[in-house]
């Protein structure tokens, strides 16, 4: 098979753990500072030398009994990410992950490594009694920041996983895996099933299926790929329509991209004219206009003649984000309320969730988005609108709203935020820090986010949007 010519989509995963016994008394401890591997590593080669007590510096001489499972893909999984020979391991070897989850359930001061699989109980999709997952320092600082705080909660976790705050070392993808893109109803319907009742049977074979949001992805994708489904009675009439519409978004998309390039091209010229500096990302770079009512979610409101409330993204979410590629969005006649998701940024697979700045009504949405959602960066507050909603509670929730002399005072505080953030995910004395944040002068960049994987879009989603009705 041409390796070139290989299609492949992710439907499960392999991955390993180390865990603990939930009753260790330095679980408080073990939870705010966690293990690096660095420190891991030393306490499997050297036992004798290791307790609990040294490895958090509390002066308690608590042994630490490591309990080995005689597994091939476990044991390879833990040697590269602890980055040790195997000749070198010491511990309790047992025959199967039965006694070792069991050695470790009976066992206070006991830790070792298995599948995550092993350690759920199928009835309920929690974690068995007495065991817990060992937290990892993953960047080494000596504690559990809080894009690392994915172990309280098994959902969380697998989530974390997908996203890349867990280290890569110790999972491995599973994939389908053709000689070229599925194109036929059969193929694709199988997918479909791979990706949804079929990952039930993951996890009785030793695997971790996918959170709903990836599968959601993958199956959105699948929607908006064609489809083909051989008729021989219609092959023709359909080929006939086939082109027809081809050859109507050719002119159509001529039509478009002509309309966009005069648009941005009066942009381009308004933004030389206002801001020589059109790199830096801060207060005089975002577009604050009179008359619109601003969400601390980073939306706006403003209210029709007829009632009818538009509503839209703000410019300093778009600064923040970059190019928009894609974007999910509800349809006429759906309800929604002040707070709950209404629609979904996307850039390249990574994405935002936005909340509703209203409650309503959807009366009309911004078709312009679903073709060329970049509209929202070229035009947030004009061609870029999202949603034009019937309002169901206006009187009271544009209490909660801010005018645009009141909102640029919180961005202050939003910018002030940012740059701690950015700080925080990314060291500030690494050379990346500098290349992927600042620009000459010590400002931030533009389009700050678009450098930086989905874990950091994550922890911007959970700092700076899911937290907006709490500001």
């Amino acid at each position: 098979m041409d390796a070139h010519s290989i299609w492949q989509v992710v439907v499960g995963r392999d991955v390993i753990v180390p865990v603990i016994n939930s009753n260790n008394p330095l679980l408080d401890q073990i939870n705010e500072q966690g293990i690096s591997a660095e420190t891991f590593a030393q306490l499997i080669i050297n036992p004798d030398r290791h307790d609990w007590g040294t490895l958090f510096n509390n002066g308690q001489d608590v042994p630490v009994h490591y309990y080995m499972v005689n597994d091939e893909s476990i044991k390879s999984g833990m040697l590269n990410f602890l980055k040790i020979d195997q000749t070198a391991i010491h511990g309790n070897m047992l025959e199967n992950k039965q006694e070792m989850i069991s050695a470790i359930q009976n066992d206070p001061y006991a830790v070792g490594f298995c599948k995550i699989t092993d350690i759920i109980d199928l009835t309920d999709q929690n974690i068995v009694d007495n065991i817990q997952l060992l937290p990892i320092d993953k960047n080494g600082n000596g504690r559990i920041d809080y894009f690392e705080d994915i172990y309280n909660d098994l959902h969380a976790f697998i989530r974390g996983v997908w996203i890349g705050k867990y280290p890569k070392a110790l999972c491995s993808n599973i994939y389908t895996v053709t000689s070229s893109k599925p194109v036929n109803e059969t193929e694709v319907t199988f997918l479909k099933w791979v990706l949804t009742d079929g990952q039930k049977y993951l996890i009785s074979n030793g695997y971790t299926d996918l959170v709903f949001g990836e599968r959601q992805m993958k199956l959105d994708k699948l929607r908006n790929d064609k489809i083909f489904v051989e008729n021989s009675n219609e092959r023709f009439a359909t080929q006939k329509i086939i082109l027809f519409i081809v050859i109507g978004i050719v002119v159509l998309g001529f039509i478009i991209r002509g309309v966009i390039r005069n648009r941005r091209q009066k942009k381009e010229a308004v933004l030389n004219n206002i801001s020589p500096s059109s790199s830096a990302f801060n207060e005089n770079s975002v577009e604050i206009p009179n008359g619109l009512y601003f969400d601390k979610s980073h939306t706006w409101a403003f209210m029709e003649k007829d009632g009818i409330v538009k509503v839209g993204i703000d410019d300093f979410l778009q600064h923040a984000t970059g190019p928009i590629t894609r974007t999910i969005m509800k349809n006429p006649g759906d309800k929604i309320k002040k707070g709950e998701q209404i629609m979904t940024l996307v850039q390249n697979g990574k994405h935002l969730n936005i909340c509703a700045p209203i409650s309503g009504i959807i009366k009309d949405i911004n078709e312009i988005l679903v073709t060329d959602p970049s509209m929202i960066n070229f035009s947030p507050y004009a061609e870029g609108w999202v949603y034009m909603i019937e309002p169901s509670n206006w009187i009271r929730e544009v209490d909660f709203l801010k005018m645009a002399g009141s909102y640029k005072q919180w961005l202050l505080n939003e910018f002030s935020r940012l740059k701690d953030f950015i700080a925080v995910s990314v060291k500030s004395d690494s050379p990346a820090y500098a290349n992927l944040v600042l620009q000459e002068g010590g400002e931030l960049k533009d389009n700050i986010l678009q450098n930086f994987g989905p874990e950091l879009w994550e922890d911007f989603q959970k700092h700076f949007i899911d937290t907006s009705q709490l500001r």
